[in-house]
């Protein structure tokens, strides 16, 4: 039988201990915890469903990793390449790739009777994966798209459609300028839908059709196109999955042939997931301050626990207990306290997120934030490791105080009372 362990349980269900002082100063520690913990668990929520809403955004308007002409600068001009790969079969066989599509990139302009708008025209085919537009669309439908024939459809951001005064089912026109041609080639074409994801560079610049249209604007073949996007299953398994590809071109890379290059969307798009890399460093900073607070709340708690029952500790002492079977007493009886406070910490932190989850309570601006909800991603792991996490340090930080016990004289508290 744990003595330690049974004494402690007997103090932390004992309803006489209500009469001391301690308990008072032991229920503002335990709010402490639990609003602690709250904080924690709520501000990993936001901060990781933030980074993976803006995450997915990004990676919905260029997929996770690039297969492109070598000779390819910087630019949505791009030079092209042909669909028909030989490494196109095996690359569909490569485990964690979930979807492989061709698309068409070309710079133009919009412009109406009052305003005029830079653009970047992607052209897709049929084999497109639309979900993420999909999700996004706020009017309209998808373009519908065919192998056979040229579609007059495209969707664009709501955006530049209050920008531009365009509605839905209006023609809009084009202007696109090839190199060595001083006119401008002009393209009308039908708005069938029009999205919007809140990230503002980006709804400013893409408007999605069909590749069929670029590859006439730019005199190619129906073989030819800008190059592949490739999605994966695993985003932080990215820079793996990218030199799988890359190995794999490089391989069925013939001297006669174009030479490709493969382009993750983190290094596309460096200062976007940069940023959200630095968001990381202030949930750590919040996980410190906030476990600082609550062990420092709880070594006050244990320090009048020990003081109030210094009797006690001298009868234990004059019976033959060692100090630290004392201590792990204490250390016992604050580990109940604490599981006590991060259990309510947990069911607010838990309905709160669940709250904002549900109802999206909290707007925010997405000129500013990308998103126009304050996201949330509630995760089992991420809330036992920080519960695991809080309760360990905030233990370890209990045992030097605890030291206290040592100093106690069992001849000087019973002869006290």
């Amino acid at each position: 039988m744990n003595t330690e362990l049974f004494i402690s349980r007997r103090l932390f269900f004992d309803k006489s201990s209500k009469q001391f002082l301690s308990q008072k100063i032991i229920r503002i520690a335990l709010f402490g915890i639990a609003l602690g913990l709250a904080v924690m668990l709520i501000s990993v929520a936001v901060v990781t469903g933030f980074k993976k809403e803006v995450r997915n955004k990004v990676i919905g308007f260029g997929s996770h990793i690039q297969v492109v002409n070598f000779d390819s600068r910087n630019s949505y001009e791009l030079s092209p390449i042909s669909k028909n790969q030989p490494f196109l079969h095996e690359l569909e066989t490569i485990e964690g790739i979930k979807h492989i599509q061709v698309y068409a990139t070309k710079p133009g302009m919009i412009k109406t009777e009052e305003y005029i708008q830079g653009i970047v025209l992607k052209g897709v085919d049929q084999n497109y994966n639309w979900e993420f537009f999909q999700n996004n669309l706020v009017e309209g439908r998808i373009p519908q798209l065919n192998d056979s024939t040229r579609v007059n459809e495209i969707i664009l951001s709501e955006q530049v459609s209050k920008l531009l005064k365009l509605s839905l089912n209006d023609l809009a026109v084009f202007y696109f300028v090839n190199k060595n041609e001083i006119t401008p080639r002009l393209l009308q074409l039908k708005i069938c839908g029009i999205y919007r994801t809140g990230l503002e560079e980006f709804d400013n610049l893409f408007v999605v059709g069909d590749i069929k249209q670029i590859q006439r604007l730019n005199g190619w073949g129906p073989d030819e196109i800008s190059g592949f996007e490739i999605e994966i299953t695993d985003f932080d398994k990215i820079g793996e999955m990218e030199q799988q590809v890359r190995n794999l071109v490089v391989d069925y890379h013939e001297d006669n042939d174009t030479i490709l290059r493969t382009e993750s969307i983190t290094r596309l798009y460096p200062q976007i997931f940069d940023w959200l890399a630095i968001l990381d460093m202030n949930v750590w900073v919040i996980l410190f301050l906030m476990i600082m607070v609550a062990g420092f709340n709880m070594i006050s708690g244990l320090l009048v626990l020990i003081l109030e029952r210094s009797s006690m500790i001298g009868v234990l002492k004059a019976l033959g207990s060692t100090d630290w079977s004392i201590r792990k007493i204490f250390l016992y009886l604050a580990v109940f306290l604490t599981g006590r406070g991060m259990v309510w910490g947990n069911i607010i932190g838990v309905a709160l997120i669940f709250i904002q989850k549900v109802f999206q309570v909290i707007k925010l601006d997405p000129t500013t934030y990308y998103v126009d909800v304050v996201p949330v991603n509630f995760s089992i792991v991420h809330l036992l490791l920080i519960n695991i996490g809080s309760i360990a340090i905030t233990t370890i930080m209990l045992v030097v105080p605890s030291y206290l016990v040592s100093k106690i004289s069992p001849d000087k508290t019973i002869r006290f009372d």
